[in-house]
């Protein structure tokens, strides 16, 4: 059995119902356990009794009473992490303190645990991220699973709670880089249609797949979330290519890459959005470019910049390009130094 626990409902969680939020957690558990939990008060939010169909938002603290091991989120079987594993993830460290640990998340590597996601993920790994600290660290957002860069995880349940605070404040900046086909124009501007979850399942099982709602049509779709994506072009390749900035204002599932391929420009190796031809009739290049470029997604968490939940120091966290996106870079002769950091502040 697992003891209780206090999670914080991150800002990529974003808004949506208590079952859908603890089944994604702890994806073994059944519908019928979870709303028993819930009658008997055993599950709380904001320490108030709740049903399963209430519905929980970022910044929320819910109480997870113990779980038979059987039913917790997938971690290998016997708890040990190998030691590939654990050199994996200990050199993915950028930074840490007493409080804090930023990691440079690998491409391919999921957050979590999940539907079709394995036993293989950042959460599972966390026991080789204790340093000597008696508790296992915690994942206070996600990356999607291909998508590589900047993750955040707290030491206690107190600074879990004080760094999702921070994540919904707007001195709070996250930059992504991506590299996406064709080029926008404009080369500046922001994106801000909704985004609502499409009939279907994502193909292996990542989750569902998200579609685009027309900012004046959010009021015939209920289901629809506001959604905004600042975007920056930083670099281009004739008409086929270009480097991108890209700050998700808010934190939506899929945001940044549903939100480009609803331009016209998907990002790099997206099969989910892109599709993976060479060209998309009307709308630029597809998702797949061919030649040496790989066909892996390039999408990468560049920064993080946070205000640390002890010391109030405004932080900025710089995570380096993966290896395909690097060898991309190489290809087209692209120089990280080349662009600024934050181009969204330096061009006002």
């Amino acid at each position: 059995m697992s003891g209780v626990k206090l999670l914080t409902v991150s800002e990529d969680e974003g808004e949506q119902r208590l079952d859908k939020w603890f089944k994604r957690r702890f994806p073994q558990i059944s519908q019928g356990h979870v709303e028993k939990m819930c009658r008997t008060g055993q599950i709380r939010v904001d320490s108030a009794r709740a049903k399963a169909s209430d519905r929980v938002a970022p910044g929320m603290v819910i109480r997870v009473p113990p779980l038979p091991d059987a039913e917790a989120p997938s971690r290998p079987v016997d708890g040990r992490i190998s030691a590939t594993d654990t050199k994996m993830i200990q050199n993915a460290v950028l930074w840490k303190d007493e409080h804090i640990i930023i990691l440079n998340k690998p491409p391919g590597l999921p957050s979590q645990g999940g539907s079709g996601q394995g036993d293989r993920h950042v959460d599972g790994l966390t026991e080789a991220l204790k340093f000597g600290y008696k508790d296992r660290p915690k994942l206070v957002h996600r990356l999607d699973k291909d998508t590589s860069g900047v993750l955040m995880l707290a030491r206690t349940d107190r600074v879990a709670r004080a760094l999702s605070e921070a994540l919904r404040h707007r001195n709070t900046r996250k930059i992504y880089w991506a590299v996406v086909a064709g080029v926008p124009h404009p080369r500046k501007g922001s994106i801000k249609y909704g985004l609502m979850k499409a009939p279907g399942h994502g193909r292996g099982g990542e989750g569902e797949k998200m579609q685009c709602v027309h900012p004046a049509k959010m009021a015939d779709y209920p289901d629809a979330k506001r959604a905004h994506t600042d975007y920056f072009t930083l670099w281009f390749l004739g008409q086929r290519l270009s480097w991108m900035a890209l700050e998700p204002v808010t934190g939506r599932t899929h945001q940044l890459r549903a939100h480009m391929a609803e331009i016209g420009h998907p990002i790099l190796g997206d099969g989910k959005y892109g599709g993976s031809g060479q060209e998309n009739a009307g709308d630029g290049w597809g998702a797949a470019i061919g030649g040496d470029i790989s066909k892996k997604l390039h999408l990468h968490a560049r920064s993080l910049t946070v205000e640390h939940p002890i010391t109030k120091t405004l932080m900025t966290f710089t995570a380096p390009l993966p290896d395909h996106m690097a060898r991309t870079w190489k290809a087209l002769d692209w120089k990280e130094d080349d662009v600024p950091a934050d181009p969204f502040e330096v061009f006002k």
